[in-house]
């Protein structure tokens, strides 16, 4: 039987835990093109190239989303949240707007035309094309 390897200190586990980025994650989606071009246009980025079945958005900070279609099967949604610059913040409530999509202060969207002022900066919640919980805000949650 294999030996459980010892647990490693403390200090190499924080060490090791600081070299961990994500570099991409896919996001499913019925049309990858047009859910792709939605939230890069609320965002104000760029599509990217396709790469093999993915279509990607470089998010900037060295982390894509990789956009997949998924067609026979459903898709479950998930949340994506952005940290955004304060001063590019209402440039996207503003897209947000001109493309008829409605935005919420809360994650549950139930205030609409809203926005929340979490841990001193802005924030809103919106439903992407395939109903993934998008968020942007301006500030990092404060973590425990």
């Amino acid at each position: 039987m294999p030996s459980t390897p010892p647990h490693p200190h403390p200090a190499s586990e924080q060490a090791a835990t600081a070299t961990v980025q994500l570099n991409h994650t896919a996001v499913y989606a019925r049309d990858r093109r047009r859910s792709a071009e939605f939230l890069a246009g609320v965002l104000g980025l760029a599509v990217g190239a396709p790469f093999g079945p993915f279509l990607p958005i470089d998010l900037g900070n060295g982390v894509t989303l990789d956009y997949y279609e998924l067609r026979d099967a459903p898709i479950q949604s998930q949340h994506y949240a952005f940290l955004v610059p304060e001063e590019r913040f209402d440039a996207m409530i503003g897209r947000l707007e001109a493309f008829g999509v409605t935005y919420y202060a809360d994650p549950r969207h139930t205030e609409p035309g809203a926005v929340n002022r979490l841990f001193g900066g802005r924030g809103a919640y919106f439903e992407d094309p395939d109903g993934h919980n998008m968020e942007i805000m301006t500030r990092p949650y404060v973590r425990p």
